[in-house]
């Protein structure tokens, strides 16, 4: 019964859905441009198929994201500096 009512209360409101889908887009458009970037396919994928409203694409670009560029500037690693920047 609950689920109906949900229903019924989104087709009513239907400014909160566009809402959400201003909300998620960039995110998740940002994420995924990220994750190609860095040739990351499992992150590519899991951002893909999940909807998390923008949860776990904020998560991935402030704290995973830029995790390959620090440690390859860190060891001094050439090849990782060069294939994130390209």
């Amino acid at each position: 019964m609950q689920q109906s009512a949900l229903i019924s209360y989104l087709l009513g409101h239907q400014w909160i859905i566009v809402l959400v889908m201003l909300w998620t887009l960039p995110w998740k458009g940002a994420a995924l441009w990220k994750a190609a970037r860095n040739r990351s396919v499992i992150w590519f994928v899991v951002l893909f198929i999940l909807n998390t409203l923008g949860i776990l694409e904020i998560i991935y670009i402030f704290f995973f994201s830029r995790k390959k560029t620090t440690e390859a500037i860190e060891s001094g690693d050439q090849s990782k500096i060069e294939r994130t920047i390209i």
